[in-house]
């Protein structure tokens, strides 16, 4: 998909190819989620050559991240040193992607923009080669919060998977939890290893401590939260305490749990259903070629992709250094409508909602996602001096 002998430094006006690498966990635990990101860079890519929007097209190769740090640098490190890739998208695991982010992004001067929602991405550990269309841990945090503190309450259990991305979730919860009501209370965290099979002795001491608590939030995604979800309900765990998770409205984690996923609650990052036209294209586009509705990853592999595209198109260049210089502060048209990678962290002002799971309406164990309610890009963002991100 491409000669790196052919490509250049970037530096010309001139060109009619950029070189992607796809970097993405294709075996492991995020396998399936893998597999929907990489159906929406696909899409998007295909789309963009075929367009007469932009005067290039994207030429790219995929590499297997897996789920640890030193295979992800390994493929981003192939994509860029023996690929010319000028540009990476992916990585789904939060752990990996800061790797990428500090290892290969930052020192090789490439553009990378991440799968991963870890808020320190685009926070303490950012970069300016990073741009994250994923919707930060902080964001729906942010709506988490506010949702919970107001309906349920503020004495919180916590099963937090032991890596990165749950770390976040707890550090970003309780912050806010702590601002937002007097009786913030954490009753009890427990760990569970990523990749973890077998959680009874964890839903035990969650179970014996549910009287004392108000709700118990779960920091976990793809398969470690649906095995969690499917050993919790068989334990009648979730008829003792309300569940709260920030990706429980996933397809994959819904379709993976069954039966198991109705009844809990959830931040979400994306629904189908999202009224602007930009979306309703790509969900028309995306059914046509899947035969099935996108789902968070997919939008963000997709709008990953035709964000860079945008920036390369603003730069008219396909020089890293003039794509980020055009990024930063780029107000631009996504599924979401238009929205802002901010200055200060390039981070996108994406909207974000809290969610329940109930019985889908159709019939079946997969639930429905039922939207309560929404917070806008800017109100869901953390102000840019409390980001730690100093770029």
């Amino acid at each position: 998909m491409g000669d790196p002998s052919e490509v250049d430094d970037g530096n010309d006006e001139d060109f009619d190819t950029v070189q992607f690498g796809v970097l993405e966990p294709f075996t492991g635990d995020f396998a399936d989620l893998a597999e929907e990101r990489n159906q929406g860079e696909r899409l998007a890519i295909e789309q963009i050559n075929a367009s007469d929007e932009f005067d290039f097209e994207i030429e790219y190769e995929e590499y297997d991240t897996q789920l640890n740090a030193e295979d992800g640098i390994q493929a981003a490190n192939q994509a860029v040193e023996r690929d010319g890739a000028q540009f990476l998208t992916g990585a789904i695991s939060s752990s990996v992607a800061l790797a990428i982010s500090n290892n290969i992004a930052q020192e090789n001067e490439v553009i990378y923009t991440p799968g991963a929602a870890d808020t320190s991405i685009t926070g303490s550990n950012c970069n300016e080669y990073v741009f994250r269309f994923e919707t930060s841990t902080a964001q729906i945090a942010e709506v988490l919060s506010q949702w919970t503190a107001e309906n349920l309450g503020g004495r919180l259990m916590y099963s937090i998977a032991d890596y990165a991305y749950g770390q976040s979730v707890k550090e970003e919860v309780e912050g806010r939890m702590q601002n937002l009501t007097d009786d913030y209370e954490d009753v009890l965290t427990v760990s569970p290893e990523e990749g973890a099979e077998d959680f009874e002795a964890y839903i035990s001491q969650l179970s014996n401590n549910a009287p004392d608590a108000d709700a118990l939030v779960v920091g976990a995604t793809g398969g470690h939260l649906i095995r969690f979800l499917i050993q919790a309900h068989g334990s009648g765990l979730h008829e003792e305490i309300p569940i709260v998770t920030t990706t429980g409205s996933f397809a994959v984690v819904r379709g993976g749990a069954g039966e198991a996923s109705q009844g809990i609650y959830s931040g979400t990052r994306y629904v189908p259903g999202i009224e602007t036209e930009a979306n309703q294209q790509f969900v028309s586009d995306y059914e046509a070629e899947y035969d099935a509705s996108p789902d968070n990853f997919s939008r963000v592999g997709y709008g990953s992709i035709m964000m860079v595209a945008q920036g390369i198109r603003e730069a008219g260049s396909r020089d890293p250094d003039a794509v980020r210089e055009a990024m930063s502060g780029m107000t631009y048209e996504s599924i979401y409508g238009d929205v802002t990678l901010r200055e200060c962290d390039q981070q996108a002002t994406n909207p974000v909602w809290m969610a329940e799971n109930v019985a889908p309406a159709g019939g079946g164990e997969a639930a429905d996602v039922d939207l309560l309610t929404e917070l806008d890009g800017e109100e869901a963002a953390p102000a840019c001096e409390d980001t730690g991100c100093e770029l």
